[in-house]
């Protein structure tokens, strides 16, 4: 089997030439157009979620032979999460080559976050899988060094270090409410919230949920000094 000139080119950008162009071909077939001859990639992104975590496990241990497991867990955390997974797969043209079902690609599914950081992850795998451990190990350290390397000491997200903000003086956690949503239904604007029981609030816009919150928790954070 050889790959198109797409995925070619998707192989140059990634840094890896499959002995199994059949490996990555899965990795980047979604759920909504896999068939029994076609399968999805969610096998591979159980095993990709696993290799990504050895391999940055193993780079902040090697990169602070000083710091503590409670210094090295939010920084993991900010490495491996979905969203770091999906802003990679954008840097390396992911979106345009992933197979999707027709309602998929309606709704925008190249651009989705947890599309993106799930396909991701099966890639990785497919490396895995093709080459073994030290290939993908070197898949990962590629694309994530510069995060690696200047990822915050401290790197709790948002929403976590405001809630042990709000706890630490006596308050509930912080609440998130939806106060508008923008555009079209395959990209939606959300607009957020986040307010204190203290009377404290800030808003943020992004193009989940998810995002929106964090960016609300960091402004206020930013606002409470």
């Amino acid at each position: 089997m050889r790959l198109s000139a797409e995925l070619a080119a998707f192989s140059d950008r990634l840094g890896h030439q499959f002995s199994k162009p059949e490996l990555l071909i899965r990795a980047l077939t979604h759920a909504s157009i896999a068939s029994p001859q076609r399968p999805d990639n969610q096998r591979l992104e159980f095993l990709g979620d696993r290799v990504l975590g050895l391999v940055i496990a193993d780079a902040l241990l090697k990169s602070d032979t000083e710091a503590r497991e409670g210094q090295l867990a939010p920084r993991y955390n900010a490495l491996v999460r979905k969203e770091t997974c999906a802003a990679i797969a954008r840097e390396i043209g992911l979106g345009d080559v992933l197979k999707l079902g027709r309602s998929e690609m309606k709704s925008g599914g190249r651009r989705k976050e947890a599309l993106l950081g799930d396909a991701m992850e099966a890639v990785i795998a497919a490396v895995f899988e093709d080459a073994g451990f030290d290939a993908a190990k070197a898949l990962v350290l590629r694309h994530w060094q510069s995060r690696i390397a200047s990822v915050d000491l401290d790197a709790r997200d948002a929403k976590t270090s405001l809630q042990e903000w709000a706890q630490a003086r006596g308050h509930p956690p912080p609440d998130y409410v939806e106060i508008a949503r923008k555009g079209p239904d395959h990209a939606p604007i959300f607009t957020i919230e986040a307010r204190l029981a203290s009377g404290e609030t800030a808003e943020a816009s992004a193009p989940s949920k998810r995002a929106a919150e964090q960016a609300a928790a960091k402004s206020l954070l930013d606002r409470l000094g």
